[in-house]
């Protein structure tokens, strides 16, 4: 089982031009567009990069051609040419002005090559590929998208982009990463988005019919802040293979408690309980599993087809350490499963109404965020100089989040990233290593 240290010593020498706004090509509705409730929880800004390098087409019509495609793409996509308000509710909405993403050309002082593995995310280097508005102290001043084409002297270029999470979840972005590139080849787009989110409103009384224990403030019995301060955090990168994956699958099973698991409910009880181990947690403390589940297919009726927006809701699952650890494997695995399998419309419809009761955001103390990207296509994209070398995330996983991703050609071995100070990074390594 190999790990990574997500560390680089090379600094590329970035040089940005002036930013400059890319309008919608034609005339675009203007007035206020709703975001739902599913939205509003996650107002935090997502920055990827994709690497492109052709022998046969170099890098100087990139910036024209990705440039003029995303004019084009932002006339159906229109809310994301737009700006982030607070409405008389006190919640977000998109004020649709018109006024475009931000867009940065870039030159790099060396070839694509160096920039290294875009698996491994490494925010000092691959930061400088991504264009953050200066200055910038909360999502209110930054725009909903900007855009960093930067160029290398092999001939390759990068594509930056920044996000705003509020706008749409993974899902929703690879749609919109993909019907931009089509634009940029000269195709018409496949698949228009659904732009409609007030089917995702809350109702009119809510009705809160579930514990929505994802909200819960979970008392610090092991005073983790304590440890997180007080050694440094090391972040490295745990290469899953398949047959490693079908070995965690078979020990979940193999006590004939669960007929059947996934890789995804396999992988993350292992995480949960290796990282609670290696953090050495408190017997009793409440220790809680956070992660998000695409609610597409389970709300009723199905949400359309190229729905723009969040449709994932965040479930959980809460144990305390003693019991995580001194139960069999099946035992923690089963708590994932249920995790996913309560989450039906029912479920999703209360936790919209609970935020719209309480405007409550999930608590993170004790607590384990997944974020899953094995699902996102991101080495699909091809803007016309076919896909990519790479792609991926810019910044790590903080101290609550382990992030998946898929990795090589097959996409069946599973990286694992996260960050944990020095001490339970070593536990946990030696947890990875002796795995079954």
């Amino acid at each position: 089982m190999g790990s990574t240290n997500i560390s680089s010593n090379e600094q590329p020498n970035v040089k940005r031009g002036e930013p400059i706004r890319v309008q919608p090509a034609e005339e675009t509705e203007k007035g206020l567009y709703f975001l739902s409730n599913l939205d509003q929880n996650i107002a935090v800004p997502m920055r990827t990069v994709y690497c492109f390098k052709s022998e046969s087409r170099g890098n100087e019509e990139a910036v024209k051609i990705i440039k003029e495609a995303l004019s084009k793409i932002l006339v159906p996509y229109y809310p994301m040419a737009g700006k982030l308000i607070i409405c008389s509710e006190g919640k977000l909405i998109v004020d649709n002005t018109g006024e475009g993403a931000v867009f940065v050309e870039a030159e790099a002082d060396c070839g694509v090559d160096e920039i290294g593995d875009l698996k491994k995310p490494d925010p000092d280097k691959l930061g400088k590929l991504v264009y953050d508005v200066p200055g910038a102290r909360s999502i209110l001043e930054m725009p909903p998208m900007t855009v960093q084409v930067t160029k290398f002297k092999c001939g390759g270029f990068t594509l930056g982009l920044n996000m705003l999470h509020c706008m749409k979840d993974g899902l929703s972005a690879m749609e919109f990463v993909n019907a931009w590139a089509q634009t940029a080849r000269g195709l018409d787009l496949k698949l228009p988005p659904f732009l409609d989110r007030t089917i995702l409103k809350s109702r009119n009384p809510p009705k809160i019919e579930f514990h929505h224990h994802e909200f819960d403030e979970i008392e610090d019995l092991s005073n983790t802040e304590k440890i997180y301060q007080g050694e440094k955090i090391i972040h490295k990168s745990f290469l899953f293979a398949p047959e490693k994956l079908d070995s965690l699958k078979k020990e979940a099973t193999e006590d004939g408690v669960l007929k059947k698991c996934s890789t995804f409910e396999a992988l993350s009880a292992f995480v949960w309980r290796s990282r609670t181990s290696a953090l050495n947690l408190h017997p009793n403390q409440q220790t809680k599993l956070l992660f998000a589940v695409d609610g597409r297919s389970r709300f009723v009726p199905p949400i359309p087809k190229g729905y723009f927006g969040n449709s994932i809701v965040l479930t959980n699952s809460m144990c305390k350490a003693d019991e995580l650890l001194k139960n069999p494997f099946s035992f923690s695995v089963g708590l994932v499963h249920n995790a996913i399998d309560m989450i039906n419309d029912s479920y999703m419809r209360s936790a919209i109404d609970y935020f719209e009761v309480t405007r409550a955001r999930p608590s993170l103390t004790a607590t384990l965020l997944i974020t899953t990207w094995t699902k996102l296509s991101f080495d699909t994209t091809d803007f016309g100089w076919g896909e990519p070398l790479c792609s991926g995330p810019v910044t790590l996983p903080d101290k609550e989040v382990v992030l998946f991703l898929s990795h090589g050609q097959e996409k069946k071995s599973i990286s694992v990233l996260l960050g944990l100070p020095a001490s339970a990074m070593e536990r946990f390594e030696e947890l990875v290593i002796n795995m079954v």
